[in-house]
């Protein structure tokens, strides 16, 4: 059920894109005077559709959700009547040719503004970026950044939110450098190294760095207990207080939560408060991959129940107007796909491993989570995907859009069309790029799934 409901997800959050993508391709084609054959959402078996009596313009939908396409009448794809040579997409100006291939990204783009745009005009209640906790051993533990300090800038630019400081750590992933952080405080320095460059690790950045927003302090209490887990085989019940792991104080849930994680296969010696008895339980935390961190867990949660009341010093309303919206989504969509188009070239260059490649099965799991988060978070995530179709289909490879532009290019400045058989082979090559790409995106969808 959980599949099902992954691949209904992937198919709400993708499918809008795909079709608006190919729209664009569809309706810059049809404005320049090139004749459209099939406008198809999906590859492969044609489930349904309809064919316009008007136009003759074949509209469908096919087996395979994740992509879609335009076929354009075409004298290299088949044989085209005298009297349509003018409306063949081979026989266009150049420009023609540049405009219509560059229009499905440009949509892309367009949309990830108008989505952005809509999540910003929501006045929504959240956490400030006054810093809750520090992880002790992080680059801000050796800092002079105090808990309880508010982060205003990241290296000189201003952040409103945990999200756009997110965002600006994720900039420098992969790098050994000095970041300047500006709290209300003071500006201080903090270094990192190789900043998430272990994916293994499996940190986002606000982790990486050490500094975490506002969390409820729940007393290290525990609930519900899952059967056949550590805390079960070892005998840990509900109701048990947890004063102590190996013999350091646990004032918390969080505090315990995060020993457990650090320590996959190792016996820790839990202190444990029963019916008023003072009791030790050794507990081995089970090596479980989460996101593609190794973590321990023992199968036991909090016993907590109740609305969480966040503290009024750690809460702000953002409000923006309607021309502070329409700024900032623009900026955001750049922003956004500048560090796509770094990331991408961290990965080539081996700043960052290949394992932060991900595919279908990965988008599916994100949509999904998504969807059980509400409306902003799925429009958020179209917005995100949006954004990485546009660069990646604009990425220099032959059958991507950006490899066309290539072409057509070539032939703008060059007055004719780049030789048959060179551009038969490169677009086989980029064929065969492709292919291994999704090969190495799937299979890191797979080891994240599986471990």
């Amino acid at each position: 059920m959980t599949a099902f409901a992954m691949l209904l997800s992937a198919v709400l959050v993708l499918l809008p894109l795909i079709a608006l993508h190919e729209w664009g391709h569809y309706i810059v084609a049809r404005l320049c005077g090139v004749k459209v054959l099939t406008y198809s959402i999906g590859f492969g078996k044609r489930l349904f559709g309809w064919t316009s009596p008007k136009t003759g313009i074949d509209y469908r939908v096919c087996a395979i959700p994740f992509g879609g396409y335009v076929k354009m009448l075409d004298e290299r794809e088949g044989e085209v009547a005298e009297g349509e040579r003018h409306l063949a997409f081979n026989n266009q100006h150049p420009l023609k040719k540049i405009a219509i291939v560059i229009a499905g990204p440009v949509m892309n783009f367009i949309i990830a503004i108008g989505l952005f745009f809509i999540i910003l005009l929501q006045p929504i209640e959240q956490l400030n970026t006054k810093i809750g906790s520090i992880l002790p051993s992080s680059p801000v533990a050796f800092s002079q950044i105090k808990q309880g300090e508010q982060i205003i800038a990241i290296d000189n630019k201003a952040v409103d939110t945990w999200e756009e400081i997110s965002y600006a750590l994720a900039d420098h992933m992969g790098e050994t450098k000095s970041v300047s952080i500006t709290t209300d405080k003071a500006t201080h320095v903090v270094h990192i190294a190789h900043f998430m460059q272990d994916t293994q690790a499996g940190l986002d950045p606000l982790t990486a760095l050490g500094a975490l927003p506002w969390r409820p302090e729940l007393p290290a209490v525990i609930g519900q207990i899952t059967d056949g887990g550590a805390a079960d085989l070892m005998g840990l019940k509900t109701g048990d207080k947890i004063i102590s792991i190996d013999d350091k104080p646990m004032a918390q849930w969080l505090s315990v939560t995060e020993v457990i994680r650090q320590n996959p296969e190792t016996m820790l010696k839990f202190g444990i408060m029963r019916d008023g008895k003072n009791l030790t339980i050794p507990v081995m935390p089970q090596a479980t991959k989460e996101k593609g961190q190794i973590v321990g867990k023992i199968g036991a949660g909090v016993a907590f129940s109740g609305p969480i009341s966040i503290p009024d010093d750690y809460k702000v309303t953002i409000h923006h107007s309607f021309g502070e919206a329409a700024a900032l989504s623009v900026q955001k969509t750049y922003d956004l796909s500048v560090m796509t188009i770094k990331s991408i070239g961290k990965m080539l260059t081996g700043l960052i491993g290949l394992d932060n490649l991900s595919g279908p099965i990965t988008i599916a799991d994100v949509s999904y989570q998504s969807v059980q988060m509400g409306w902003m978070q799925v429009l958020s995530t179209m917005a995100l995907i949006s954004i990485s179709l546009a660069v990646l289909n604009l990425l220099p490879i032959p059958v991507l859009d950006g490899g066309h532009l290539i072409f057509y290019t070539y032939e703008l400045i060059f007055g004719r069309p780049m030789n048959e058989r060179f551009s038969v082979a490169a677009l086989n090559i980029g064929m065969l790029m492709l292919l291994c790409v999704m090969v190495l995106a799937i299979s890191n969808d797979i080891t994240r799934l599986l471990g």
